[in-house]
């Protein structure tokens, strides 16, 4: 084994090593995400089902929702403010695209509080304009699930139009104090002539997580047995050419050597 001691055998060795190491944390890196996940379709699910809670209660101007009023359910009454809709471009439902209606209502307690009215189906527009049904007038009561703004250029607001939402990129075209984060509506009451269709509840699977955990895992006990597989060859090898090299050093049969001998003095004779 004094092969495994060589400079190219060492280095193998260490190659494998690091890279099953790195395999391990992988695989626990997908296992704490396992983790989290579940704990937050855990937060979710409670949400979810909770009674409706005042908007003010949890939101507040200015102030991103926490994670854990992330599918929260409020209710607010007020007013929306049609002319102020910012439209969500490139949103898709079951292959079919469209866009996202965000309006403002002018909630009683005062601020502003940003609701995705939902989606409605347009065909793969980019800039064109975007006739979008109006939301109900007057007094309105509304109930839906906190959301979190979006990030990042997407939700920058050109036109009266964006990718994604965010109440920091809205709240600058607006006239008063904003709630931080949206609502995407559950219900509205009284309903608008044109409902749009509602927001889609999250997936509250666990994901590929787990099974991605396992496949480092599984990378890294493969990588440990190729390297023992490879020394074992090697030795073996190794343990195989001295008696190949006995063997051709090994003198002919005496007998053979007589017979070679009478012929030689048949021939003389």
């Amino acid at each position: 084994m004094r092969f495994l001691l060589t400079r190219r055998w060492v280095l193998f060795a260490v190659v494998v090593v690091v890279l099953a190491y790195a395999c391990y944390l992988l695989g626990q890196w997908q296992f704490h995400r396992l983790h989290d996940r579940k704990a937050e379709n855990a937060v979710i699910r409670v949400n979810l089902h909770a009674p409706p809670l005042p908007v003010d209660q949890v939101l507040a101007p200015g102030r991103d929702p926490s994670g854990r009023d992330e599918w929260r359910r409020v209710e607010a009454t007020g007013t929306y403010e049609a002319s102020s809709s910012v439209v969500i471009r490139y949103q898709t439902r079951d292959g079919a695209a469209g866009v996202d209606v965000v309006t403002p209502l002018h909630t009683s307690a005062g601020p502003l509080l940003l609701v995705d009215r939902g989606w409605m189906q347009t065909g793969n527009v980019g800039v064109d304009t975007v006739d979008a049904p109006p939301p109900p007038s007057g007094p309105v009561r509304v109930v839906g699930w906190v959301r979190a703004d979006a990030t990042g250029s997407a939700a920058t607001v050109t036109d009266g139009s964006a990718r994604a939402i965010s109440s920091r990129q809205i709240a600058p075209t607006l006239d008063g104090p904003v709630y931080g984060g949206f609502v995407d509506a559950q219900s509205e009451t009284p309903r608008p002539d044109t409902p749009l269709v509602k927001a889609e509840l999250p997936d509250l699977g666990n994901g590929p997580h787990f099974f991605y955990g396992l496949q480092w895992w599984f990378f890294g006990v493969l990588a440990v047995f190729g390297f023992g597989f490879l020394a074992y060859d090697e030795r073996r090898k190794a343990g195989a050419a001295p008696a190949e090299a006995a063997d051709s050093e090994r003198p002919e049969h005496p007998a053979v050597d007589g017979q070679h001998h009478a012929r030689d003095e048949a021939r003389r004779g």
